[in-house]
């Protein structure tokens, strides 16, 4: 344990808040905090996951209403000891451009590509404090068979859970947040659908 950077430890007995990643300039690009512990995204990508990121945010931003904006690899400050850094969301602006984190209620949707390492994050803790934050919509995406599947959630608002809207393969259509109409099998082929 003595081999690790000083940086590496929390600044104070309870560990973590949601504030001190932007005072970590040593910590790894991809660095979140799930309940007051440092979580580093340090396995490779695999092309897959990077294009079919990238086709989402392409996609997305062409369809997205003028009041409406598509991010990718943006932190949320889901409350005091957790902040999250999902692939891709849909946030409301206005917002400078040199923040550093959103809020939950600036947030309509948040997208999380899964990636092996991530697979139980992404299904049930992530799931989870979306939820709790309040944030409308959930997408996660899934490799099966080299196709991407959005398994698509939205919240009730009493409960605090997502309910489960539907797993599209193929095509994805929705009129929540906004009209969206994705070919999914266009994504990684080049085409624009």
């Amino acid at each position: 344990m003595s081999g690790l950077p000083d940086w590496m430890w929390p600044p104070r007995p309870e560990g973590w808040f949601a504030d001190d990643l932007d005072h970590l300039p040593e910590a790894p690009r991809r660095t979140e905090l799930i309940d007051g512990a440092l979580v580093f995204v340090l396995s490779p990508q695999r092309i897959w996951h990077a294009r079919v990121v990238d086709a989402l945010v392409s996609r997305l931003g062409r369809q997205k209403p003028s009041d409406i904006e598509v991010e990718r690899q943006i932190t949320v400050r889901l409350d005091e000891r957790n902040r999250s850094e999902p692939d891709f969301l849909i946030a409301t602006p206005p917002y400078g451009l040199d923040v550093t984190f959103f809020e939950p209620h600036q947030v309509r949707l948040v997208g999380e590509v899964e990636s092996p390492e991530s697979a139980h994050r992404d299904r049930t803790v992530k799931l989870r404090k979306y939820a709790e934050a309040g944030i409308p919509h959930y997408w996660r995406v899934e490799d099966e068979d080299g196709s991407p599947v959005v398994h698509a959630y939205e919240l009730d608002a009493p409960t605090r859970q997502y309910v489960a809207t539907g797993i599209h393969r193929h095509e994805l259509r929705t009129p929540v947040p906004f009209t969206i109409e994705i070919d999914l099998d266009a994504l990684l082929s080049g085409r624009r659908g």
